[in-house]
């Protein structure tokens, strides 16, 4: 068995989408658990990544090749997890701001969560307030992420803060912020509960904000 966690661990590490897939399927037939495949093979491949990433020994487009990889297998896997009921870890609903339509470092931290074990409501680009507001009142997730490129739209992540008070739902979520433009300190002057500078630290982040890491 562990012969083929390790050709999954390792085509999500290479990025090698199609050898991901099969690999997947190979375990599947060979009656690898779903949850084994999901955690100790593309869960631990994608904290790798992220590993590396962080001491510089690859950059975003190997990540994103290794991300696109964890996908391709996560396809395989997802409904023999659903069938066997596995959860995810937690919900995240993410989004880049009104305003702003970059989407390459938002869809890199959706990928990067999803690799961490996480389901993600992705709201797209241009996601006003009121489309948060909406996905935290039918998703009840256990995050909120907002990015955003553009200096002139990051004003955007005070005003979808407020508007979670308004609805009475900041408190029933953590507040993640990131995007080029983005500081600690920003994200401290607008009451958000973390800050992440990339995609790989936002799926540490909040694995370590739920104490799984």
């Amino acid at each position: 068995m562990q012969d083929i966690l390790n050709e999954i661990y390792d085509s999500i590490v290479d990025g090698d989408a199609q050898g991901t897939a099969e690999a997947v399927k190979a375990a599947l037939a060979a009656g690898v658990a779903p949850a084994t495949i999901l955690n100790d093979a593309m869960i631990a491949a994608m904290a790798e990544v992220g590993r590396l990433f962080e001491v510089g020994e690859c950059f975003v487009p190997e990540m994103l090749i290794a991300a696109r990889a964890m996908k391709q297998g996560l396809a395989v896997l997802k409904p023999h997890l659903v069938a066997a009921n596995v959860q995810p870890v937690a919900k995240v609903v993410l989004g880049t701001v009104r305003g702003d339509l970059h989407d390459i470092g938002k869809g890199l931290v959706a990928m990067m969560l999803e690799g961490a074990g996480f389901e993600v409501i992705d709201l797209g680009v241009d996601a006003g307030p009121e489309k948060f507001v909406e996905a935290v009142r039918q998703h009840r997730p256990a995050f909120v992420g907002m990015s955003a490129l553009l200096t002139t739209t990051m004003p955007q992540m005070r005003t979808t803060i407020q508007a979670l008070e308004a609805a009475g739902l900041r408190d029933s979520v953590t507040v993640m912020v990131g995007g080029a433009p983005v500081t600690p300190a920003f994200a401290e002057e607008i009451h958000a509960d973390l800050y992440a500078a990339d995609a790989s630290s936002a799926a540490r982040l909040a694995k370590a904000w739920l104490n799984l890491s």
